[in-house]
């Protein structure tokens, strides 16, 4: 079965090397890399054309580009990576583990990068939240089966909770393996904008969506932090 990995990313030139070179192991057992691109007015294309099986250019917007890594992906199962990712060990074995074992779709626990000890308990309390409401994140690394994927129209059209909206979607058809093998994601955006501003930021977000607020006004908040 195979894997593909798609990768959305807009000016990441500064990190992106190191995650394509930890999934080289995973393109030398026949999975695939797709890094679909937004824009990048930095060298971000540059370096990932070496080390990716295939290198896009989509409209901006984690959505759109992810649907189109999606169409051109050849692998039964796709896996969602965003670029400030550090993945865990063995993480194509748990990935296929997991769907060997009857899973259409799933995710990764979380573990904010940085030293702080909030940024743990963040972490936990995300992935406490998301494996009791079955729904899952970006940051999570979430992978679904193709046909599935597919089959229920992709990542909607949204500027901002593509992947809640995704995700409440999928669990209506299963709910997800919570795999708790932790990947590393960027607190970059947490410490530049302070850590309980940016909790506070978070958690109105995901309430307002809740209560019906358009992804489009929300993703004028995120931006303005």
């Amino acid at each position: 079965m195979q894997l593909s990995i798609i990768i959305p990313a807009r000016n990441e030139a500064a990190g992106i090397e190191p995650l394509l070179q930890q999934l080289q192991p995973l393109r030398a057992c026949g999975h695939e890399v797709i890094l679909v691109d937004g824009g990048s007015t930095d060298a971000t294309t540059t370096l990932a054309q070496p080390l990716c099986d295939k290198v896009l250019t989509a409209p901006a917007g984690r959505a759109r580009q992810m649907n189109a890594g999606a169409q051109v992906a050849r692998g039964e199962v796709l896996w969602f990576l965003h670029a400030d990712s550090e993945m865990p060990a063995d993480a194509g074995r748990l990935i296929l583990d997991a769907v060997h074992d009857g899973h259409s779709w799933g995710r990764f626990d979380v573990r904010l990068s940085g030293s702080r000890r909030l940024l743990r308990t963040v972490g936990y309390l995300m992935n406490l939240r998301s494996r009791m409401t079955g729904i899952a994140t970006g940051d999570q690394g979430i992978f679904v089966r193709r046909n599935l994927f597919l089959g229920i129209g992709g990542f909607a059209d949204l500027p901002l909770m593509e992947d809640i909206e995704l995700t409440t979607r999928l669990k209506r058809q299963q709910r997800p393996a919570c795999l708790r093998q932790q990947l590393l994601t960027s607190s970059r955006r947490w410490e530049q904008n302070g850590m309980l501003r940016t909790i506070a930021l978070m958690w109105s977000l995901r309430l307002a969506w809740s209560l019906g607020v358009p992804a489009k006004r929300l993703a004028a908040y995120y931006d303005q932090g």
